[in-house]
């Protein structure tokens, strides 16, 4: 029963990770800070995608070992090709959605810079009071 679970949970984080991936360059709008960890999960999204070893996502590896664990038969295929291709898109399309999902991340990164240098050139100089600005 617990390895059950742990499986739930480790598919709940796999799901919830991938959706970070995609739109969390959006969430760096509101929140700047946040653009670093998205640098680093969609960064490391793109490795495990296109390396030529053909690692899986140790959350890959995770699930395999509870699904054993819970004596559920294992599977040869990742958590892509099992959970979304095929099922949330025909597998035929995988290439065309990993390009439009790359266009929709890099286009948050560009928006976040945008708003990031914008609000650069508009802040007060350096050494200046904010009150004294406004008279210069």
């Amino acid at each position: 029963m617990f390895f059950q679970v742990l499986t739930t949970v480790i598919l709940t984080a796999h799901f919830a990770y991938l959706a970070y991936v995609v739109v969390g360059g959006f969430l760096a709008w509101r929140w700047p800070w946040t653009i670093w960890p998205h640098l680093a999960a969609a960064g490391w999204g793109l490795f495990i995608v296109t390396n030529p070893w053909g690692w899986h996502c140790p959350l890959t590896y995770a699930e395999h070992w509870s699904r054993h664990r819970a004596g559920q038969e294992g599977f040869d295929a990742g958590f892509v090709d099992r959970y979304i291709e095929g099922v949330l898109y025909p597998a035929q399309y995988t290439r065309l959605l990993q390009v439009l999902v790359g266009a929709l991340v890099v286009t948050s990164w560009i928006v976040v810079y945008l708003r990031w240098r914008s609000r650069r050139d508009t802040a007060p100089k350096s050494g200046a009071r904010p009150d004294q600005t406004a008279n210069v």
